[in-house]
């Protein structure tokens, strides 16, 4: 079971939720993935953003909480390991980490920060999106307006 409590299936994800990897690609952008690049995609769920950042020449291990999450993304022929986000088990592995819409489900943050350092190599670097307090506020906000004018 994933840290959040929150069961993951990789079917309604991608049916319901295909949005998020779509909107993640500013993300891999900013990552800027070089081929031969050793990346961790913390939080990889079906694989959808770490297939693109294999097929941009990078070797990446995806990491989920979520079993089912790590099945899919296995179906999908990466390598992806079942994993807590708070307890890394890499050292000086990987040139860049890479998150998208993950890390907010984790609750121990400055665990997960701590093996996101272990995890790099020296001058390797962090990218990731997450989300925080008000991010949504508008789309909130839009949300109560049509409910209450329509309810």
């Amino acid at each position: 079971m994933p840290v959040s409590g929150q069961h993951w299936d990789p079917d309604r994800y991608a049916c319901n939720a295909r949005f998020v990897a779509d909107l993640g690609e500013p993300v891999v952008d900013l990552l800027a993935p070089q081929p031969g690049e050793r990346i961790l995609d913390l939080g990889c769920g079906d694989g959808a953003l770490t297939e693109r950042l294999v097929a941009l020449g990078a070797a990446v291990v995806g990491v989920d909480a979520s079993d089912d999450q790590v099945a899919a993304a296995r179906g999908r022929g990466l390598d992806a390991r079942v994993m807590d986000g708070a307890r890394l088990s890499f050292a000086d592995e990987f040139d860049a980490v890479f998150s998208n819409a993950a890390m907010h489900w984790m609750r121990d943050l400055a665990a997960v920060a701590a093996g996101v350092k272990r995890a790099l190599r020296p001058g390797g670097r962090f990218v990731g999106e997450m989300g925080g307090a008000e991010n949504v506020a508008k789309v909130s906000e839009a949300l109560l307006s049509a409910h209450d004018r329509f309810c």
